[in-house]
């Protein structure tokens, strides 16, 4: 009998008719999966297989807009969905009601956030305190009724390749020597799912990943720390005995786990790589093939993806894979993925009230750290000669010098976007870009002539920590004395101006973090939430609000 392994995660939720949805799924063996809802609706898939494991994404049709029904899993006619005697209340799918003549459209919740270890690292000196996600699972389960959001967007850094637990150390020094490269760091495909079992196995995290439809990215650390930070990087890992298996690893990994579940139906049923996987009795060859590929040539795969949710248009980037590293022609995002955004966000200009652009990689940075990436950027470029471009290389690397700051001519081309897009009588209300990565919250607003506002809105970490050297340096990186100090690098490495200046309207925040951006008509409120113990213990956490404001009052 097949035995549900991983899931059930409700991934896309239909926005333009409500009539659909996909459920992910793992399982112990080959088998038919089938999610059966309350109100009738229904879905049935074939397992397909990938070294060993076991997956299906299972269509959900015949759902009524405006509803919540709730569904279970069944194996091979089996039910193992909800689990039994479980806690939680029912799994369920939200669909949206659907807009017409008299019914405006729906308003959306969006929580977001990024970089969730699920258990320190065994290098850690001490817990990172309550985890977000758990507590806003919690917070959730424990009322039904209590108001949850349209879409978890999880902005990467969902699993850490190269920082490991205990727990799964020990599970890896039963499998090979770590001695032997790559050491305490994930190999193989196999080692990769062990790291989405440790996630997304804790019951209340589980739960909520079957109820709360999410679209997710990777950064860095869902392959490595500093993946593709600059050429000189990329040659020095090529070179490595280890490599090779561990990015295709990565991102066979990646496809399966979080970007299968970024498709809709639709979606799914063009896309001949899954296709070609699914007709196969075993697609690992041909996923593989499909990954060394996508290693070589970047070019050849789109891992970016548009999302339209009634009148808010949503626009993941890949900020990761997609780069161009030859430093004379340096780029955040390769010509067709750059091109690729500007038609997306240009595309129906004028029939949306809110674009929100997904970058794992905030664009706004404290402005002292954007000044000393484009410095870095232009000694590595050789600006200031062969010795400065070593040096430039190993702060690179050292200090995570990789925004869109440590790119400038695609920083320049992103901002002239978010203008013309923010600009004119056909400007939706607002232009937010949605990060993470750098363990700490803020806002930003640019100071550009724009009809829509537009922000940066960066919510790091879900749950993690931070040095405090770091902690210290961001507060600087946004003081006065901190904008000087940028100046100095900017004049060392001829780098000039940005193109555009900003200032810090919120924040900085530290703490494991969520933020909600509610957006109904051209409205659109943020929250930001902090997770912290409760006095009845040390396992009790809650969700305190620590900033709650409407972006589209001006001030």
């Amino acid at each position: 009998m097949a035995d549900l392994r991983l899931g059930p995660l409700l991934r896309h939720v239909d926005w333009d008719t409500g009539g659909s949805a996909t459920v992910w799924v793992e399982t112990s063996r080959p088998c038919t999966a089938e999610v059966r809802c309350a109100d009738g609706a229904h879905g049935r898939v074939c397992t397909f297989a990938i070294a060993g494991h076991h997956y299906a994404v299972v269509p959900v049709t015949g759902l009524t807009p405006g509803t919540t029904t709730a569904y279970e899993v069944l194996l091979d006619g089996v039910r193992v969905w909800p689990l039994p005697d479980s806690p939680f209340p029912a799994s369920t799918i939200s669909t949206p009601a659907v807009a017409g003549p008299g019914r405006p459209s729906p308003g959306l919740r969006i929580t977001f956030g990024s970089c969730r270890q699920a258990a320190p690292p065994a290098d850690s000196h001490g817990p990172h305190g309550p985890d977000a996600l758990d507590t806003l699972a919690a917070r959730l389960a424990a009322d039904p009724q209590a108001e949850r959001p349209d879409l978890l967007l999880l902005l990467g850094d969902q699993v850490y390749a190269d920082a490991l637990s205990r727990e799964t150390l020990r599970w890896l020094q039963a499998r090979r020597d770590l001695d032997d490269p790559p050491g305490k760091q994930v190999a193989d495909y196999e080692e990769y799912t062990r790291l989405y079992y440790e996630s997304w196995l804790d019951p209340e995290i589980r739960w909520l990943l079957s109820t709360v439809p999410s679209l997710q990215i990777f950064d860095d650390h869902d392959v490595i720390d500093d993946w593709n930070t600059s050429a000189a990087w990329v040659a020095e890992m090529r070179a490595t005995s280890w490599w090779r298996e561990h990015v295709l690893s990565g991102l066979m990994s990646y496809w399966v786990y979080q970007h299968l579940g970024n498709l809709s139906p639709a979606e799914l049923a063009a896309d001949k790589l899954y296709a070609a996987v699914r007709d196969s009795p075993d697609g690992t060859e041909t996923l593989r093939a499909f990954a060394c590929e996508a290693d070589a040539d970047p070019a050849s795969v789109r891992w970016s993806y548009r999302r339209d949710f009634g009148r808010t248009r949503l626009l993941m980037v890949d900020t990761r894979a997609a780069r161009v590293l030859a430093e004379d022609r340096r780029a955040m995002l390769d010509p067709a993925e750059q091109q690729w955004l500007r038609d997306n966000a240009l595309a129906g200009h004028g029939g949306y009230d809110h674009l929100l652009v997904g970058s794992s990689l905030p664009w706004l940075l404290p402005p002292l750290v954007h000044d000393a990436e484009a410095w870095n950027a232009a000694l590595c470029r050789g600006e200031r000669g062969p010795r400065w471009a070593r040096i430039g290389e190993n702060l690179r690397r050292r200090s995570d010098l990789e925004h869109w700051a440590a790119f400038p001519a695609s920083f320049a081309a992103l901002s002239d976007l978010i203008e013309e897009v923010g600009t004119g009588p056909r400007a939706p209300a607002t232009v937010a870009v949605l990060s993470g990565d750098v363990h700490h919250a803020y806002v930003a607003e640019p100071r550009i002539p724009t009809t829509a506002r537009v922000f940066q809105l960066t919510c790091s970490p879900v749950h993690n920590s931070i040095h405090l050297a770091v902690r210290l340096g961001f507060r600087l990186g946004w003081s006065r004395a901190g904008r000087r100090l940028g100046r100095m690098f900017a004049k060392h490495g001829r780098t000039g101006r940005p193109p555009l200046t900003w200032r810090r309207s919120g924040g900085p925040w530290f703490g494991n973090q969520l933020m909600t951006l509610a957006l109904s008509g051209r409205s659109a409120r943020l929250r930001l939430e902090q997770a912290r113990r409760t006095r009845r213990g040390a396992k009790g956490a809650r969700l305190v609000t620590v900033l709650d404001r409407n972006l589209t009052e001006f001030p």
